[in-house]
């Protein structure tokens, strides 16, 4: 038995625990994402320092730790417990919504001519740079506290509203904030060649974020002030050009940053390409990436970040995740947050890949744990719920965890706990009382 040591918390006798992976494998593809590793009947423990020490039948358990050591114990009987989900791909900090571009996109519109017109991240530009950095975390920490209901204990969050200097770093700043003051888990995104600034060619904002913004990214890092993790450039006909979009890269990748950009989005910029040459960790959209570039990422075990809300509400064509998957591409998920595309809910974005990628239920939380952690260089610590990483759980109402995908609109009322760090931060009352039925 462990003796006396003092425990977190257990989960005790769980129907369903989804492991996701059991192996330490930093990914899952084709066969493996395809079938997941679950336990029936199972308990786990989360030792003080927040890590998970075990997982196992739950009788194993009972007779390895004595109750009177643990801090928190919840009966997780006819429920399920999986990892919490990850979040590879979101744009939360901003000001102004742009509710009224929803009705012109309805009306035809395309995204491109709404940028064209004004519109688009020009809009969302304006506000943000006229917003304070109180206002803007303001918001920000109720969209994060949103994203944690939904199930999501790690987040990617992106600047990318400034397009100068002193805005991307306010920004950068207000992520910092909710990183250190928050339960949720961030990984922090320099986004700032997102679109070509007003007033500015393409060349001469590359040249701006290079001998400026990424030096004083890079003094701010070294002091600690700002942790920035990836960098990224909206890399799109009309926007960052291939070659500029190779300087920018490289010039983060030079201090330290992990290379997760947008790519071949709206048109096929050979982006994929671009970044299994780059050593880019993961790239996002993909809606018009090539064979050739599909072969590469395989090649180069670089993520691809699918969106399932973008090609949705855009009305684009889905991403060829099957084509990707029988590749061997590491397939993630991530909602795409932002105010072209408003969803919090990582359960939702799993369902839309199911029904519109075509992507298994296994494929989709496959996406949406292991495979968005690895898409952030996180995987050794999140993704799945194997002994020595971070113990980030839900605790579902259900008896099967399929539930979680099934029900479109229905995490509201089926989760039942968020828990970070082994500690629960977020509880549903009304799970307690309602069947998942």
């Amino acid at each position: 038995m462990a003796g006396g040591q003092r425990q977190r918390l257990l989960l005790e006798n769980a129907q369903q625990l989804v492991l996701v992976c059991g192996r330490r494998e930093p990914f899952l593809r084709r066969d493996g994402a395809a079938s997941l590793a679950v336990l029936r009947g199972a308990s786990l423990v989360v030792g003080l320092d927040g890590c998970i020490k075990a997982v196992g039948q739950a009788d194993v358990i009972r007779n390895q730790f004595s109750e009177a050591t643990f801090e928190r114990i919840i009966d997780c009987s006819g429920k399920c417990v999986l990892p919490g989900l990850v979040d590879a791909h979101t744009h939360p900090v901003w000001a102004g919504d742009r509710v009224h571009e929803f009705a012109m996109k309805l009306a035809g519109a395309s995204y491109m001519e709404i940028h064209q017109a004004g519109g688009g991240i020009h809009f969302t530009v304006e506000h943000t740079r006229k917003a304070t950095e109180d206002e803007l975390f303001s918001t920000f920490q109720h969209r994060l506290e949103r994203m944690l209901r939904a199930g999501s204990t790690l987040v990617e969050c992106k600047s990318g509203y400034g397009l100068n200097l002193e805005t991307e770093l306010k920004m950068l700043r207000v992520i910092e904030r909710a990183r250190k003051s928050m339960d949720i888990g961030i990984s922090s995104t320099y986004c700032g060649a997102h679109a070509v600034p007003k007033g500015k060619t393409a060349t001469e904002a590359t040249d701006d974020i290079i001998n400026n913004h990424l030096p004083k990214l890079k003094e701010l890092k070294l002091s600690g002030e700002i942790h920035v993790n990836n960098i990224d450039v909206f890399c799109e006909k009309g926007v960052f050009d291939l070659e500029s979009t190779r300087r920018i890269l490289q010039a983060g990748k030079d201090i330290g940053l992990q290379i997760n950009f947008h790519g071949d989005e709206l048109h096929p910029m050979k982006s994929a390409e671009l970044g299994a040459e780059l050593g880019a960790l993961a790239i996002s959209h993909l809606e018009e990436v090539s064979d050739e570039g599909i072969a590469a990422m395989a090649r180069a075990k670089c993520a691809a970040v699918l969106l399932p809300t973008t090609a949705y509400m855009l009305r684009l064509k889905q991403p060829r995740a099957r084509k990707m998957l029988e590749e061997g591409v590491i397939v993630a998920l991530g909602s795409d947050f932002n105010p072209n595309a408003y969803c919090f809910s990582m359960p939702m974005v799993m369902h839309l890949a199911c029904v519109n990628m075509k992507m298994s239920m296994n494929e989709a939380l496959a996406a949406a744990t292991i495979n968005a952690a690895y898409a952030l260089g996180k995987s050794d610590t999140h993704g799945s719920l194997e002994v020595g990483k971070q113990g980030d759980i839900l605790i579902i109402n259900s008896s099967r965890w399929e539930h979680l995908i099934y029900q479109f609109g229905g995490h509201g009322t089926l989760i039942n706990y968020v828990i970070v760090k082994g500690k629960v931060v977020y509880q549903n009352e009304k799970c307690e009382t309602m069947s998942s039925y």
